[in-house]
């Protein structure tokens, strides 16, 4: 049984696409579960402020009617973030757009979000690390069930929350901890929530994408300053914007103290 030293929140997001840098939430519901067992759930419809596509309406259902009364983000970010206060992290297919998504919205409303003190499971890393395959097929292999209403956000948050449950119950070597489910599944050395920067197995900071993939990134920064300057005026999430710009400023410093 998973067992938690702190409070682990269980996420899903519905937005009005798959690009963390330009869509927007429309819906996020968080299950948070207590170290004593309590579970409490929180949902909320988001006005995106645009249009959501009718193609992206077909998967989850939510219409610019249902949302054009509903607050944006950063009138609900205050609440969004007290009810993630004190909590890790659980998702499916954190680092594709959930995660990066919420970690944008946060700071496009100047909210303060740190995720330095929490950790993060990626349930569907869990899944491929194991098994191998969608939420719905995780849900039918560890819960044997069909998974009802799949793209309704608390739906979706609920039946993660149970196979991550149930991956533990299966999986002896994953542990018992947020911690050492996160080093089972070879998740903890992302610096951004995009994976565009990492560590590699000495622990160095390096680059985690194109050409420059797996060297330091203070060597690329120090050979090739224009590649900063490009990052940043590219459309990179703002968080891996700002995990660069601290490295960037970092090695500054260093280079005029010595």
């Amino acid at each position: 049984m998973l067992q938690l030293k702190k409070p682990l929140a269980v996420i899903d997001i519905e937005a009005t696409g798959s690009n963390a840098t330009t869509d927007r939430i429309v819906e996020i519901a968080m299950v948070k579960y207590l170290p004593d067992g309590t579970r409490t759930v929180k949902r909320k419809i988001i006005n995106p402020q645009m249009p959501i596509p009718p193609s992206i309406v077909d998967i989850h259902g939510i219409t610019d009617e249902m949302v054009k009364d509903a607050p944006t983000f950063k009138q609900a970010a205050h609440e969004i973030k007290q009810f993630l206060d004190g909590c890790d992290i659980a998702c499916y297919n954190a680092y594709r757009l959930d995660v990066p998504l919420l970690m944008e919205e946060f700071i496009r409303a100047e909210v303060d979000f740190d995720f330095k003190s929490r950790k993060l499971v990626d349930v569907q890393k869990i899944f491929h690390t194991m098994e191998q395959r969608t939420l719905s097929a995780a849900y039918k292999f560890y819960c044997n069930k069909p998974l009802e209403d799949a793209h309704s956000a608390e739906a979706d948050a609920a039946a993660t929350a149970e196979i991550l449950f149930a991956q533990v119950e299966r999986y002896p070597q994953l542990g018992t901890s947020v911690e050492s489910i996160i080093k089972a599944v070879g998740e903890d050395n992302v610096i951004d929530f995009a994976r565009r920067l990492a560590y590699d197995e000495k622990g160095v900071e390096v680059f985690n994408f194109g050409k420059h993939k797996g060297r330091p990134i203070a060597d690329v920064l120090k050979t090739e300053p224009q590649y900063y300057d490009w990052m940043m005026k590219g459309e990179f999430p703002m968080n891996t914007k700002q995990k660069l710009t601290e490295i960037y400023t970092r090695i500054m410093l260093k280079k005029r103290l010595s």
